[in-house]
């Protein structure tokens, strides 16, 4: 498609926006709602083809494929009201909030995908999850790293958990370059090791010929310094309390997406907000004299 709406533009569209504007090739115009308009005006001054609207029904009648951005918090506030024809795609990227939930606010029949695209999408080097598979859609993240489509909102959300161990990941590493501190390294000269031991291990990734268990057999010499590290540390026992920390968080990605689950308070809609505080005003008793 070659006009694409973004409403929300954080961290996750401006990675959308740079990886497509950086690109060799021809790019697809791109539509931003003011809504973030610090990095929206960056970005349009940035590339040719991107251009801020001047509200978000705006992006959506001038898009023929739109992404939702915005934070689960805001959805209200931002699509309250929106009309969209039933010939647009439209992609929802908010963490926790369920198709059935987001068509209901938009009270539409167009198509509706999930995606999860990272931050790395800006590199076109990220596999986004999607799903319902869609073609156009599809093709949109093929272009940004690949697409992997699965077979329902179950594996989604399984996928979504995944990806809430990335700055533990970072986490550790930094672990590490203070343990090295703490034994009179340098601060700078540990984090300097560090990042270049685990670039290493980045780069291993990419070769998809090997599992991940045999990478790590392939990097451990039997008694050696990692297997010792291995299975002294990273025991059944820690093992276990990931699994129990992702499925905690998977049951909780899950009941988000309940609206029965919700509060009460952020099922209001912005219209509801306004009765309900003249009401309470009329409660309220007269000041004493």
């Amino acid at each position: 498609m070659k006009r694409i709406g973004i409403i929300g533009v954080g961290e996750i569209g401006r990675a959308l926006v740079e990886g497509l504007c950086d690109a060799a090739g021809p790019t697809p115009e791109v539509f931003l709602s003011p809504r973030g308009a610090r990095t929206a005006t960056e970005l349009s001054e940035r590339f040719d083809g991107v251009r801020v609207c001047a509200d978000n029904q705006q992006v959506v009648d001038r898009a023929e494929l739109i992404i939702i951005a915005v934070r689960r918090e805001d959805r209200h506030e931002a699509l309250n009201g929106l009309r969209v024809d039933g010939a647009k795609v439209v992609v929802n990227v908010m963490a926790g909030v369920s198709n059935d939930n987001l068509r209901a606010m938009l009270a539409t029949d167009a198509p509706l995908v999930r995606a999860i695209p990272l931050p790395s999408v800006r590199d076109r080097r990220s596999v986004t999850v999607t799903y319902p598979a869609h073609p156009a859609v599809d093709a949109f993240f093929e272009q940004l790293g690949g697409a992997l489509p699965v077979a329902d909102e179950a594996a989604f959300d399984v996928f979504s958990a995944l990806t809430g161990t990335l700055t533990t990941h970072y986490a550790y590493l930094a672990a590490l370059t203070s343990w090295a501190a703490g034994h009179g390294i340098p601060a700078a000269d540990a984090e300097h090791y560090v990042r270049g031991l685990f670039q290493a291990v980045g780069r291993a990734l990419g070769d998809e010929t090997r599992s991940l268990r045999q990478l790590a057999a392939d990097h451990e010499t039997p008694k050696g310094n990692n297997e010792r590290i291995r299975t002294t540390w990273f025991d059944h026992t820690n093992a276990a309390t990931l699994d129990s920390a992702l499925d905690g968080l998977l049951t909780d990605l899950r009941s988000r997406q309940d609206p029965s689950t919700e509060p009460a308070a952020e099922q209001k809609t912005e219209q509801e907000k306004p009765q309900e505080a003249n009401a309470a005003q009329r409660r309220r008793p007269p000041a004493k004299t």
